[in-house]
């Protein structure tokens, strides 16, 4: 009842002459429904609800990488391998992984607990290397730290994420480098006014937690 609730709330988004924009909310919504990934029902279903063909569904379901078609782990665990993880150590975190977890890249667990997966970027190329497992990001990351982190998942006890919704394992704050804020030129930032805009400005302020947990799915 809860997920036909979380449906209309999408469907209303929509005019109703354009439902299948609902697709790819409505698929994020199954995959989260099923663990991780969506069987051929869950976007049959999809498909009925939004009235549309099957292969409609099916064609924005495989050209997507988000949308796993296979089962995967409890943790599923995505490495990004391109060029900045790659230069600062994507491989040696890869092979850590693999070593900790007694798979390869593209398999889980017997236990079913885990699943990698190298995949492209995924946009935290200033805190390089990184995973992003289920829907947090773990930044810059060693392989120290990895064993760390997957041996906290192993207790389904993951470091909870700070309210930006990613977690430098280094205990830097956000993006900033070791010396703090700086500009470019490495120097210490100046202050508000001199084309920066101080936080007190932003209208309306925004709580990160409260737009996550305003979240429909």
């Amino acid at each position: 009842p809860d997920n036909y609730e979380r449906v209309h709330a999408i469907l209303d988004r929509y005019p109703e002459n354009y439902k299948a924009s609902a697709i790819i909310p409505l698929l994020d919504l199954a995959q989260r429904q099923h663990g991780g990934w969506l069987p051929l029902a869950a976007m049959n279903k999809v498909a009925r609800i939004v009235d549309a063909k099957p292969m409609q569904v099916y064609e924005v379901a495989t050209f997507y990488t988000m949308f796993n078609r296979e089962k995967v782990g409890k943790y599923f665990i995505q490495l990004c391998g391109t060029t900045p993880c790659m230069i600062c150590g994507s491989n040696e975190i890869k092979k850590t992984i693999e070593d900790h977890l007694g798979i390869h890249e593209g398999e889980t667990t017997e236990d079913g607990k885990f699943t990698l997966r190298e995949v492209e970027c995924l946009g935290a190329c200033s805190n390089a290397p990184m995973v992003q497992i289920n829907d947090d990001f773990y930044e810059n990351l060693t392989p120290q730290a990895v064993r760390e982190l997957l041996d906290a998942c192993k207790k389904d006890s993951p470091p909870p994420m700070n309210k930006w919704g990613s977690l430098p394992m280094n205990g830097q704050l956000s993006c900033e480098g070791p010396e703090g804020k700086t500009s470019l030129l490495w120097e210490k930032a100046p202050g508000p006014g001199f084309r920066m805009r101080p936080d007190s400005d932003l209208q309306p302020k925004v709580n990160p937690k409260d737009v996550k947990d305003a979240m429909l799915y």
